[in-house]
């Protein structure tokens, strides 16, 4: 993805990216690719698919209209996709990223220093441990290429204000949301849309799966991870 294409098709999304974002964005390209010499961060490094599978699949967030969120979390958020992308283009969103690797987490403070991100935080947690000190806190909860929907759903749906939005980034999940319906009476979320998209350049397919949360989770989830994943392997 181009610099021009990067920029039209960011338009589309209802994104406006100045010179100014275009060049923080340029340095986090720069500082991804430097660090990824150190510590294996990404297999995707070549700056246009940087650009497309990184950048902008990141702000396809904002397919739920992010200028009407307050606070989001992203966790499991690795190299910093899709939080840091969108606290980068959105500073007016308190965001929070959750990542259990140390050296990842080193590199998101980085980042964060260079490029003068003033509205994220770096958490190095589990997200289970996280969730636990952190419950009905976030507008919207996400995450991209994490884990399957159950187990999305357990682990962070206690972080969500009651009337907010789980909304992970997700490919291939419809199965996977209808075999697990169920869940949405168990963690009082009900799927109010499933928005379906491809990637241009690449004709990725895409899907965000968007849960609003009706009330208050029970208090004894999450659970911990290992029994997490006994339950919905």
């Amino acid at each position: 993805m181009t610099k021009e294409e990067f920029i039209i098709n960011c338009k589309n999304l209802s994104i406006e990216i100045t010179e100014e974002i275009y060049s923080k964005l340029y340095k986090y390209f720069e500082l991804l690719v430097e660090w990824n010499n150190k510590f294996n961060m990404t297999s995707i490094l070549e700056e246009k698919e940087v650009f497309l599978l990184h950048f902008y699949d990141s702000l396809c967030l904002n397919k739920i209209n992010l200028n009407e969120v307050n606070s989001l979390c992203d966790f499991g958020t690795g190299a910093g996709f899709p939080g840091m992308v969108i606290a980068l283009v959105y500073p007016n969103i308190e965001v929070t990223l959750v990542e259990s690797n140390n050296k990842k987490c080193t590199f998101l403070e980085e980042v964060k220093q260079q490029l003068n991100i003033k509205n994220v935080s770096i958490f190095n947690e589990r997200i289970e441990d996280f969730a636990r000190k952190n419950r009905e806190k976030y507008d919207v909860v996400t995450c991209r290429a994490v884990t399957s929907i159950p187990i999305i759903i357990e682990l962070s749906t206690s972080l969500i204000k009651v009337n907010g939005l789980l909304a992970p980034l997700k490919s291939n999940c419809e199965e996977e949301i209808n075999k697990y319906k169920y869940l949405e009476k168990e963690f009082n979320l009900k799927l109010e849309n499933l928005i379906k998209y491809n990637l241009p350049i690449n004709d990725a397919y895409r899907v965000i799966p968007i849960y609003k949360k009706l009330k208050e989770t029970d208090i004894k989830y999450p659970r911990n991870y290992g029994t997490i994943v006994k339950k919905y392997k």
